[in-house]
């Protein structure tokens, strides 16, 4: 089935971080040269005092420079030298590293030396680009491209980069405080974003198990491993989507959805939707846009109040019959069920009214509602099978709502309405064919928008298919489609062979 509703629907991380030690090498100068770079403030120690100390600043034994010194010719590169700390001060890069190959001093980090006298983020700069093991340690991760080893490469850069800067900022003495503290401000934001990169489980929250009170033995549902493989095409079957929409008009205007990628990728014969919120004028609007293929459209919709609740069968396979409401005027006003007869069974497409808030309508859904759709249920069975699909607002076990705890008294979970549903349904042989298949499977239907719910698979199963009895073995899969968005229910679905 590649064509479903002409609607114009548009379209429907944990990870391994690895820590790197960070060992901040020690730099050491000449006891000279740190005279001539300290602040001015430091400068005013004796000469003999700044000898003594550079035993301790570097194992190369430098001769200690006069006072009062002449100026010496360096044969070699043509650099005169003088013992004056200003006289360092003005010298180019090449000068210093001649002067100091001179007096027997290794030239390294001579590139940092000349960072003195430039900001903090160029000094970040030079010492990151003067570094070779840097370098080496990026170029050695590049060959790896895994998640985790992004989080590593970018975690040792980071790592290397703070070397190199604290081994800079020893030279600036006071400064050198206000530069460890940036560094380890960029380090900080570097892991959390690394940390929120490899997290998969983002994109499938409904594969975490979210359960206040978890069982032993449960498992999140998940349709990637939990479903059959593709039924036979041989094999004689049909394919039934039921989905309440909250709102059919707000779903076509959705970007996030698209009811002809979900056609081709279940390949569903029927479509029964809930809360369609259609008035009747808007019907044969919704009916010129469908695709080809799906010619037969059935619609009811509330006249007691306009925009609200609705139901409708959209199907690719003609009935035998449709029936609208249960033939009882005090039920039927508020456009709630849709029957179509195929050659099989009877199915029954049905928007179950919610108690809503402060359960002003409990006592009408349990005592008037649920046992009269029962019974015309078991009226139908009397010539065929019957299958009920739909929003039948009642989370029926703890193991069906995120907080059973939490909702004792909420619609959808009193137990009254819990009670309601297994008096009038399950024990009148209708087969909850979800929880037959998968018993101890975590798998919700509804998530409220007000508390990101659906982000967090915090949610509720509140829509079913029950089978009678008689055909519940013929079930091949009964299945949830938590991906799908535009609405705060996602689709279920369900594949019978016949």
């Amino acid at each position: 089935m590649f064509q479903a509703l002409k609607l114009g629907f548009p379209n429907s991380i944990s990870g391994r971080f690895s820590a790197v030690s960070h060992r901040v090498p020690k730099f050491s100068v000449p006891s000279y040269l740190n005279t001539a770079m300290a602040p001015k403030r430091y400068r005013s120690s004796s000469q003999a005092s700044a000898a003594q100390n550079s035993d301790n600043a570097t194992s190369i034994d430098v001769p200690i420079p006069q006072k009062n010194a002449s100026k010496t010719s360096d044969e070699q590169s043509g650099v005169v030298v003088e013992d004056e700390p200003s006289v360092f001060e003005k010298m180019t890069l090449q000068e210093m590293k001649s002067s100091l190959s001179s007096n027997g001093v290794a030239a390294k980090g001579n590139s940092k030396r000349k960072a003195k006298g430039l900001s903090e983020s160029d000094q970040m700069q030079i010492s990151n680009k003067s570094s070779p093991d840097s370098g080496r340690k990026r170029t050695t991760r590049k060959d790896k491209q895994s998640p985790e080893d992004i989080a590593d490469i970018e975690s040792l850069h980071r790592a290397t980069e703070q070397e190199l800067i604290v081994e800079s900022t020893e030279m600036e003495g006071e400064k050198s405080i206000q530069v460890k503290k940036k560094v380890s401000s960029r380090i900080t934001t570097t892991n959390a974003k690394a940390r929120v990169s490899v997290d998969n489980s983002v994109d499938e929250p409904w594969t975490v198990l979210a359960h206040k009170k978890p069982q032993k033995g449960w498992t999140a549902y998940n349709p990637k491993t939990m479903r059959p493989p593709a039924i036979a095409a041989d094999t004689p079957h049909i394919k039934l989507l039921s989905w309440n929409v909250n709102g059919l008009r707000a779903l076509l205007k959705s970007e996030s959805f698209s009811a002809l990628q979900l056609a081709q990728r279940e390949d569903f014969d029927v479509l029964c939707l809930q809360e369609t919120k259609l008035q009747e004028k808007d019907v044969d609007a919704i009916r010129q846009i469908l695709l080809e293929g799906y010619d037969n459209s059935y619609w009811t919709c509330s006249v007691s109040k306009l925009g609200y609740s609705g139901t409708a069968i959209i199907s690719r396979i003609k009935p035998l019959s449709v029936r609208y409401g249960l033939g009882i005027s005090d039920h039927d006003s508020e456009g709630r069920l849709v029957t179509v007869e195929f050659d099989n069974f009877y199915l029954l497409n049905s928007y179950v009214p919610n108690s809503g808030d402060g359960l002003r309508r409990l006592s009408y859904r349990i005592t008037e509602w649920d046992t009269s759709l029962s019974n015309y249920m078991k009226g139908l069975e009397q010539s065929k099978p019957v299958i009920l699909t739909g929003d039948l607002n009642c989370a029926h076990q703890e193991i069906d709502i995120f907080n059973p705890a939490g909702n004792k008294r909420s619609a959808g979970f009193t137990d009254e309405e819990r009670n309601s549903f297994q008096t009038n349904f399950l024990d009148k042989g209708f087969v909850d064919t979800f929880r037959k298949q998968h018993p101890d499977v975590v798998g919700y239907t509804y998530w409220g928008y007000r508390h990101g719910g659906r982000r967090t698979n915090k949610g509720w199963r509140l829509d079913y298919f029950l089978a009678s009895e008689s055909i519940a073995d013929q079930v091949y899969d009964s299945y949830i489609l938590p991906d799908m968005g535009g609405s705060d229910h996602c689709p279920i679905g369900l594949i019978l062979k016949l």
